[in-house]
């Protein structure tokens, strides 16, 4: 069974660690509660989200022999007002750049969205996620 260790180091600060040994620092903002020395959790929930169908678009895209040469992941999402106060509306941006036509990123992206990131099924039973994405050529590309 999947598990994390979460320590408490001072303050609002929580270091969480992985079955698999990797570490994320955890903080509030700024004084009186936090130091700001990390993520907020909820902030981790859209890192997850964009890591899940990140990975699930780019192997889809290579196991259909497609070469990505970028990938970016815009995410804005909306909070609702009450506690919990949990996602309601989550956008995603895919941007994409290689050597592959429109359809392919479509598909890849609706794959994950619609079957394999597990991330993005848990966040849509709270919030609606919409998604759109973008084929780029280099110079499309914004630094």
């Amino acid at each position: 069974m999947p598990g994390a260790e979460i320590v408490w180091k001072e303050g609002m600060r929580f270091e969480g660690t992985s079955d698999s040994g990797h570490t994320v620092v955890m903080d509030a903002g700024g004084p009186p509660d936090g130091t700001d020395t990390g993520a907020r959790p909820m902030e981790l929930l859209l890192i997850g989200l964009g890591g899940c169908t990140g990975m699930d678009v780019v192997s889809i895209l290579k196991k259909m022999r497609k070469h990505v040469t970028y990938f970016k992941l815009n995410i804005r999402a909306e909070r609702s007002s009450e506690h919990p106060k949990v996602y309601t509306k989550i956008n995603l941006e895919y941007l994409i750049e290689g050597d592959m036509e429109d359809g392919d990123v479509k598909r890849a992206v609706g794959l994950s969205q619609d079957k394999f990131c597990s991330v993005s099924a848990m966040l849509g039973k709270t919030a609606d996620i919409a998604y759109t994405y973008k084929l780029l050529k280099a110079e499309d590309r914004k630094p």
